[in-house]
């Protein structure tokens, strides 16, 4: 038998699917659904929970719990190139970039092989569509590689991608490592997401051709949007005899 918990979500699932509750709509208070489906606050706030995790309702601190609109996806597709969106209208889309100074320490030091508190600039990008977090990226680089002109403020995902890659020297080889998990309560909180969602972290070190590492990134992406593609070429022993 279905928990309470699973009917109340089951049952505002399917309002908001068949368009009863409209996307950007705020649903009714904690303590009024409640009272409507018989439960106590921390039921409600379970089944509120269940669909959070599926990516149907936000809720915004002082606001209320509101349905989402459907997001975009975001596709990764390895090799140090940017992230793909599902449409290519970037009309809703912007990335807001702040760079900043730091010392390397805890994981930035082997990331980018740089004794501890080695200069560092950091860049911070917060992707949104529209008016709500859509992923979270922070980027390093070695401090003597940044230009003085450094990117602050909203600009196009385009845009964006563009100036951070003007930024380093081309790249000679990409590690990248992928892995699911819950999300830090600080990425929850900037991402506006579900603590139970699980997000796609994935760390991709850069280096150029003289083996020296010019780029850390640590790339955050919400699981009930993104995907991750590979496109391996396999050498085969023809080739390689070839070579």
């Amino acid at each position: 038998m279905p928990s309470r918990r699973h009917v109340i979500a089951d049952d505002l699932r399917s309002q908001i699917l068949t368009g009863r509750i409209k996307a950007d709509e705020c649903l009714p208070s904690e303590a009024r659904l409640a009272s409507h489906y018989g439960v106590s606050t921390p039921t409600l706030r379970n089944a509120l929970a269940v669909l959070e995790s599926e990516g149907l309702v936000e809720k915004i601190h002082g606001k209320g719990n509101f349905v989402r609109y459907p997001r975009r996806r975001i596709t990764y597709l390895g090799g140090g190139r940017p992230l793909q969106m599902s449409s290519s209208d970037e009309s809703t889309l912007r990335v807001s970039v702040h760079a900043s100074s730091v010392l390397a320490h805890g994981q930035l030091v082997g990331l980018l092989e740089v004794p501890a508190n080695s200069p560092l600039t950091e860049f911070l990008c917060l992707g949104y569509e529209g008016d709500s977090p859509h992923s979270l990226a922070r980027v390093y680089v070695p401090g003597d590689l940044a230009p003085a002109d450094l990117p602050n403020g909203p600009l196009s995902c385009v845009g964006a991608v563009a100036r951070l890659t003007a930024l380093r020297p081309p790249l000679a080889e990409i590690r990248e490592r992928v892995n699911a998990r819950p999300p830090t309560p600080e990425e929850a909180a900037t991402l506006r997401i579900s603590p139970s969602l699980a997000v796609l972290a994935i760390t991709r070190v850069g280096a150029d051709h003289t083996g020296r590492v010019v780029e850390a990134a640590l790339l955050v992406l919400p699981g009930d949007r993104a995907d991750v593609l590979f496109t391996t070429h396999p050498i085969t022993r023809e080739k390689e005899a070839e070579r």
